[in-house]
Order: C-alpha cells, then structure tokens, then sequence
C-alpha cells in the first residue's frame, strides 16, 4: 500500500508541475516586433522636371584676326578681366604703315594738283568772258580741275583703306569679360588656320545662359497644360533652379528665356535656354549642370513615400496596417513619381499608415508595435 501511495504522489506532482510549466509559457508576454510606419498624406503637389544643361556666356566672342603676319605683342593676363576696347594683340605692320605713308603723300600730291587747277580755272574764266581766251581752254581748264578733284576723292579713299588696313594688326577687346588662354604667344605667325579659328575667346559672365535639351514629348506636355493653366501669365518668368556639378543648388534662380525655333530631327528633342545672373563669378563656360523647374501640380494628390511601396514588375504593393497594429499586404495603383514620392491614384486613401519592412519577414498574423517615421512630401527631394 506504501508502495502503491508513493506511485499515486509522483503522478499527481508530476501533472502538477507539468500544469505550472504550461501556465508559465502561456503568460510569458508575446513580442512585438518594431516597424517603422509612415501615414499616407494629401497634399497639392508641384512636379519638377530636370534636365542636363551646358553654361555658355551671356556673350561668347572668338578674337579672329583679319590679316596673317607676326605676333608683336600681347597686353592681356590671359583668364584675367578685359574691358571693352582695351588692346589685346598686336601683329607685325612695317608693311601696311609704308603703304598709309605711301597714300597719303598720293592724296598730298593730288590736293596740290587740285589747287593749282583750280586756281587755272578761276584764271581762264574772266579771260574767257573778255574773249581773250577761246571756249576751248575754258572747257580744258574745267575738265583739268574736275579730274583733280576725282583724285583726290580716289587718294582719300585710298587713304582710308590703308588706315583701315593698319587698324587690323591691333585687336581690341569688342565686349568686357573674361578672356581665355591664347592659342598664340608674341613670335608666332598667324596663318589661315588661325584666321579660321581664332586665338582666343571673350566671355561676358555677369550674366550666364545655360542650354539644355526637352524631348518633344515632355515639351508638348508642358506646353499644353501651361496654355490651359488660367493661373499661368508669362511662360519666361517660370523660375529655374541651377544645380551644380557637386549636388549643390547655385544661390540665384534663373529664368526660362527662349525656345529653339525648331525640334532636332536627329535628337527628337527641341534646345531649351535660361539665363542665370552670376554674381560671384562661380559659373564658367562649359561647365555640365543640371536644371529644375516646375511642369505640373497634382492637386489633393494621396502621395507615400518610395520606400513604402513594393515593386514587382508592373505590380505595386504596399503593407497597410490595421488597427489591430497587424500587417496587410495590399496592391495599389500608383500614377507618376514625383521626387522620392509615388502618387497614389488607388488602393489608399489620406490617414492610411504603411509598414517600411524592408527585408524583414513578418507575418500577417504577428503584432506589430508601429514607430511613426517623418518623410518628405517635397517634390524635388531625392532622398
């Protein structure tokens, strides 16, 4: 009977203690993992295009020389300022100054000879009057003195042609800008090929234009809606962000200034310009920038942020959560994207909250604990 109670005592302490465990694990808490969450909005949205730009000076001129001969001098610091008129280059003139010399003695003798026939005919015409002297040396003294008038109308002509002959051999500056380095140095002669291209460059920076290239497509669009928009006044006072080479955004905003008359055939696209002031001298030449400006605006637009949104080819899916703080997966159909946004056009609605689970796994039975997360609702944000 010992035996038998002893038996009896194990088993009930054995379901004992098995009941005390299964209590245990059923009121250990269950955990919850962290979720970042972000809350759908609606918001008037701005849509921004860009686009890959060059900078030109306001005023581009190439210093090209009108005669060939030696370089004799250069009054510039090349890439330095250079005002309007200011003396650039001069070439070898011992020449052309021979030929001024030799045109103005001409014009010199030809002025003589118009005096002295001049004072001939103002001789023979009281002679003439008084029959002292016949029709014929009045009319040979008239014709002596228009003929030295014509000379010297040729040796002043003459005269000019050299003076501007020899204006060739110095250049000067026709704008005020900066000047680039010079394709020739005093010794040089300046060939045809030279004449052809230049020797130097003249950029005007105080003001900067930058060219850049829209596809028709985006072009037809934008003009389009501007020439719906009853808001719209003048399509060249749209003001144009300018960013630079290093992601930085260039401190004055420009101006949309013309369109190319015509769509380039081999590109497809038609060559857009704006202007930009350029105060601090930052923008060169040639420099490649990109350029941003306002070509939509979706209004009451429900907009989440990119990393919210899934995408599986042409499905997107987002993870709504419910208020039992659960995860459901959820398709929506997205329209354009708009910075580092998507714009929703179905499947949510302004208040909605989305899981950011990145490469996380969690079920859709699991309890979530939500950790709301800030975004961007800018529309030029990229991040």
């Amino acid at each position: 009977m010992s035996s038998n109670y002893t038996r009896l005592l194990f088993f009930v302490m054995a379901l004992t203690g098995g009941s005390s465990c299964h209590n245990e694990e059923a009121a250990k808490p269950v955990f919850s993992p962290e979720v970042n969450v972000v809350t759908a909005g609606k918001e008037n949205l701005p849509v921004f295009s860009e686009y890959v730009g060059q900078i030109y000076g306001l005023s581009d001129i190439t210093i090209q020389p009108r005669i060939e001969g030696w370089i004799t001098g250069m009054y510039f610091k090349e890439g330095s300022l250079v005002q309007k008129g200011s003396l650039l280059y001069t070439i070898d003139d011992a020449t052309t100054v021979n030929q001024v010399d030799e045109a103005r003695a001409q014009l010199a003798s030809a002025q003589t000879s118009l005096v002295k026939n001049k004072a001939d005919l103002d001789r023979v015409k009281p002679l003439t009057e008084m029959n002292a002297l016949s029709q014929r040396d009045l009319d040979a003294s008239v014709a002596n003195y228009e003929a030295s008038k014509n000379q010297v109308t040729v040796a002043e002509a003459r005269l000019a042609n050299s003076k501007v002959q020899l204006s060739y051999f110095k250049m000067t500056a026709p704008i005020t800008g900066i000047i680039g380095i010079s394709k020739v140095q005093v010794g040089d002669y300046v060939s045809k090929i030279s004449l052809q291209n230049g020797i130097n460059q003249i950029s005007s920076l105080g003001e900067v234009r930058v060219r850049f290239p829209v596809s028709e497509n985006d072009y037809l669009v934008f003009i389009r809606r501007y020439k719906k928009d009853p808001k719209a006044t003048n399509f060249y006072t749209i003001p144009v962000d300018l960013i630079l080479g290093d992601g930085s955004v260039f401190g004055e905003k420009g101006n949309l200034q013309l369109t190319n008359r015509q769509i380039d055939p081999a590109t497809g696209s038609i060559l857009v310009q704006a202007v930009f002031k350029n105060t601090l001298g930052i923008l060169r030449p040639g420099q490649y920038v990109r350029v941003r400006f306002q070509t939509d605006e979706f209004n009451n637009a429900v907009v989440v942020p990119q990393q919210a949104v899934n995408q599986l080819q042409n499905i997107y899916q987002v993870y709504l959560l419910t208020d039992s703080n659960k995860i459901k997966p959820t398709i929506i159909q997205v329209g354009a994207r708009v910075g580092s946004n998507w714009i929703v056009n179905q499947g949510l609605k302004e208040g909605d909250k989305l899981a950011i689970l990145g490469s996380r796994v969690i079920t859709p039975a699991m309890v979530v604990k939500p950790v709301e997360m800030k975004w961007n609702y800018d529309s030029t944000s990229k991040n």
